[in-house]
């Protein structure tokens, strides 16, 4: 709010004394509002109801009456947008919202987001945003689903985002508006999560978001758009695929390539960014996508990124590793197009240094993302010379990709062993945990990136290659391990793939890493 913020502004000696009024003006108008919420009851709403109801209907009339007289009904625009002022101190009484559902005011409200006033439209646009913002719905559970019940059933989604179409960036009002409609659309995702995909299914926000991130001078709506971009990606295959069949990946992509080689000028145009890389990864889910990234020289974007080691370099990590995953093509891309010494590059940690990438968590995401590349490349292609080129990095310079390799399973394994010691002493605490939720913890700890890197040696050890199946018995010698330490990482994998691309995939998984399990 930016009320407090007036209050403690620092005092100078020299300021203007009028200034010390304004502010005890503000304080008198905060402790009035203060009060008008703790006098709010049934009857204050029924009253602000009425009242709204009734000012209405007198702008309606006076616009019916003088339809090309502006001066006519101009008094009652502003009455009306006094009176929706005023509903908005509701919002300092979360629990009425059921009543003010039940006085049936919802629709009155919301067919105001067309009227052809603009300004009014955009007082509606502050309304819901201040009914519907994160604070007052705190603890409000049940208010706060029937607010946004009574919304949806009453078309807010589809006024709000027709009504987003006649806002301009240009003018300050309607560009504050165009962030409040954006707010409002995800306060009521966090109240009902099924409103990512209706507001999707029934209305052209997708498309109208694609256009803000396409424009190539940064703003706040342009970061709020991705924002809300990616909230409605995340874990929604229906909207990933939606978005691909528009374009959205090869949109996506150009809005990335602003910053292939330079770096955000802002944290906020920085936190963009991430979020368009968020958008992208998961467009990346679906099979489709993948097809499409490849097809508009996403891989090469990406690597060219890696090269100019911008900010952004971790981020085109992440990217090119959701793109292979489980897609030989772009594996096969990638070897193409010369990625093999850049990715490789980065597994041996040569990183550009800044000041985000020195933090420990940063440098591991890293490793953990290019082991995932790494071990997408082994089960993307099996025969060939892309394969022959991949297997040469690790005999090259006496095998150091295998000795950063073997570094990397004793970093993880011991990580994943003090977990497993930290979870057996909770149970003898006598704290309850299931086999699945032990499973899950050692993963979160870094089994999966274990897991990972026993699947690359293993790769390594079925080519018969005799350098480097020495190099890895030398090793693990020196480290007091054996063969059988890697069946049984690789052994608690394939019991654990799971059946997400139905039966038949996980069975070709399993006969996959079963095959590897033999060859030690």
């Amino acid at each position: 709010m930016e009320v407090p913020n007036a209050l403690k502004r620092k005092r100078h000696d020299g300021d203007n004394p009028m200034e010390a009024e304004v502010d005890l003006s503000l304080l008198e108008a905060v402790e009035k509002s203060h009060n008008a919420v703790e006098l709010l009851d049934l009857r204050t709403l029924k009253k602000l109801v009425l009242s709204f109801e009734r000012r209405l209907k007198e702008n309606i009339e006076a616009r019916l009456k003088y339809p090309d007289q502006p001066e006519r009904f101009a008094d009652s625009e502003v009455e009306l947008h006094e009176e929706l002022e005023k509903l908005k101190i509701l919002a300092g009484a979360p629990e009425l919202y059921p009543e003010l559902v039940n006085l049936n005011a919802i629709p009155s409200i919301l067919n105001l987001l067309s009227h052809d006033n603009t300004d009014i439209a955009i007082d509606v646009v502050h309304l819901l945003e201040d009914l519907t913002d994160e604070d007052v719905l705190e603890d409000n559970d049940e208010p706060a689903r029937i607010l946004v019940d009574s919304l949806i059933e009453n078309n807010v989604l589809e006024l709000l985002v027709q009504n987003l179409q006649r806002l301009s960036d240009k003018d300050p009002d309607e560009m504050s508006a165009i962030y409040n409609t954006l707010a409002s659309i995800e306060n009521m995702i966090e109240v009902k999560p099924a409103v990512a995909e209706l507001v999707c299914e029934r209305t052209k926000l997708l498309r109208w978001l694609l256009g803000k991130i396409k424009v190539r001078e940064f703003d706040s709506n342009k970061q709020y758009a991705s924002e809300i971009l990616a909230i409605l990606l995340q874990n929604s295959p229906a909207n990933q695929k939606r978005l691909g069949q528009m374009n959205g990946v090869d949109v996506v992509l150009q809005a990335v390539a602003m910053y292939k080689s330079k770096d955000p000028k802002t944290s906020d145009e920085e936190e963009m960014l991430e979020n368009l890389f968020d958008c992208l990864c998961c467009l990346l889910m679906p099979l489709e996508n993948k097809e499409r990234f490849v097809k508009a020289e996403g891989v090469e974007l990406m690597i060219i990124i890696m090269k100019q080691k911008k900010s952004a370099y971790a981020s085109a990590i992440r990217a090119l590793d959701f793109s292979m995953t489980k897609y030989p093509p772009a594996c096969e891309r990638f070897v193409d197009v010369l990625g093999l010494k850049t990715a490789f590059a980065a597994f041996m940690g040569k990183i550009p240094i800044s000041k985000k990438n020195k933090k420990e968590r940063y440098q591991e995401e890293l490793e953990e993302r290019i082991v995932s590349l790494i071990a997408s490349l082994f089960s993307g292609i099996l025969r060939g010379s892309r394969r022959e080129r991949l297997l040469s990095k690790f005999v090259e310079n006496e095998c150091e990709k295998i000795d950063r390799l073997m570094e990397l399973y004793i970093r993880y394994s011991d990580r994943v062993t003090a977990e497993t010691q930290r979870l057996e002493q909770l149970e003898l605490d006598d704290l309850e945990m299931d086999e699945e939720e032990k499973y899950n913890r050692k993963l979160e700890s870094g089994l999966y990136t274990l897991q990972l890197i026993a699947v690359i040696l293993g790769h390594l050890w079925c080519t018969e290659h005799s350098q480097m199946k020495a190099r890895i018995e030398l090793l693990l010698k020196q480290q007091k391990l054996t063969k059988k330490d890697i069946k049984d990482i690789l052994q608690e994998y394939h019991d654990n793939i799971g059946d997400l691309d139905g039966a038949e995939e996980k069975e070709r998984a399993q006969a996959r890493i079963q095959k590897i399990i033999s060859s030690f």
